[in-house]
């Protein structure tokens, strides 16, 4: 990425004019000679300008300035990530922000192209949650190095000290599989997702750990790379034809832990009389399913309290820009029906 994108005013000192002729030439204005409307739409194309558009809105208000938020999901559709877009919109509305909301749709090329947006138009600050995809940095890095305010939430860079706000991933994982542990369950498989994501490495060090803690040692056969139903319905079959078969599952989202659900039953198996299952999430599928899924229960709204509450105060220089913030929201093991 390059540096600090042209402005009007620097059109208008390498052209020789006023702003508000550069203003005009690039809103067509018939108050300047077409001719020299297209020469200063001509120069502004050739060297890359791309207006304001956050400044556009606002230039002519006689209200203080609105103070804008962008904000990147990786998925619309995803119940956590909307939970978390909701306590965003809650937090930022009662403080006085507005929301530019959009979805990398788990694309890193996608997620660099909207921060690069959101840059060049002047928001005040980014929250992201970085795609599972993303293995380049670059994108987030320009956005530090120019002093953007940055706040990750769930899914961090861990490339970059940033200021964060995450769930106990380890702690969430630990107790789900001691429960399983303690309900009897000796053959736990875990379902995670890629390691390059800090919380599938703190889900899976979680998994781990309660092994270790009741005596147990993880067996590389029972720990699959699978965070999607349609990965788990292929998957899981061959999981519970196995001589050894596991007698429980944990999942590293509920998801998951549906499409492991759904195998079981149509397998022929009980759940949980014969086989055991814990997600993570606690989503609205946890409960849509029969029987209802156990599952770790993450607190999407106050994850995204907490990202606005970190960017205004950096915005605002209540917080220091100079130390990364770091928060962490509570789990919590809600017991449902796929377990006893």
């Amino acid at each position: 990425m390059q540096g600090l994108p042209l402005t009007m005013k620097d059109l208008a000192r390498m052209l020789g004019v006023s702003v508000a002729t550069v203003s005009r030439a690039l809103r067509d204005s018939p108050s300047i000679s077409k001719q020299r409307r297209e020469e200063i739409q001509r120069f502004a194309r050739d060297h890359n300008f791309r207006p304001n558009i956050v400044a556009e809105t606002l230039r002519n208000s006689r209200r203080a300035p609105i103070k804008v938020i962008g904000v990147i999901v990786p998925e619309f559709v995803h119940y956590y990530f909307a939970t978390v877009l909701a306590g965003i919109e809650h937090e930022a509305s009662s403080r006085g922000y507005r929301l530019l909301v959009a979805s990398s749709g788990e694309d890193e090329a996608r997620e660099a192209q909207l921060c690069d947006d959101f840059y060049r138009n002047r928001v005040c600050g980014v929250i992201v949650a970085q795609s599972k995809h993303t293995v380049h940095y670059d994108h987030f890095v320009h956005l530090v190095e120019h002093r953007m305010p940055l706040v990750f939430y769930d899914r961090i860079c861990p490339a970059i000290n940033a200021n964060r706000v995450v769930v106990d991933d380890y702690k969430g994982a630990f107790k789900a599989v001691s429960y399983l542990i303690e309900r009897g369950c000796r053959r736990i498989a875990y379902y995670g997702a890629s390691l390059n994501l800090e919380i599938a490495v703190n889900r899976l060090n979680g998994y781990k750990d309660a092994l270790y803690k009741h005596g147990l040692q993880p067996d590389g056969q029972l720990i699959k790379l699978c965070d999607n139903r349609s990965d788990a319905e292929l998957i899981t079959p061959m999981m519970l034809e196995m001589d050894n078969r596991p007698d429980a599952f944990f999942a590293v989202n509920d998801e998951t832990a549906v499409g492991i659900l759904y195998t079981a039953k149509r397998m022929g198996l009980r759940v949980p009389e014969e086989l055991m299952i814990c997600g993570f999430s606690s989503d609205n599928q946890a409960t849509a399913c029969d029987p209802q899924l156990t599952s770790v229960e993450q607190n999407g709204l106050e994850v995204g309290r907490e990202a606005v509450d970190i960017l205004i105060g950096l915005v605002e220089g209540t917080l220091p820009t100079d130390h990364a913030q770091k928060r962490i929201v509570r789990t919590r093991l809600v017991i449902r029906g796929t377990t006893r």
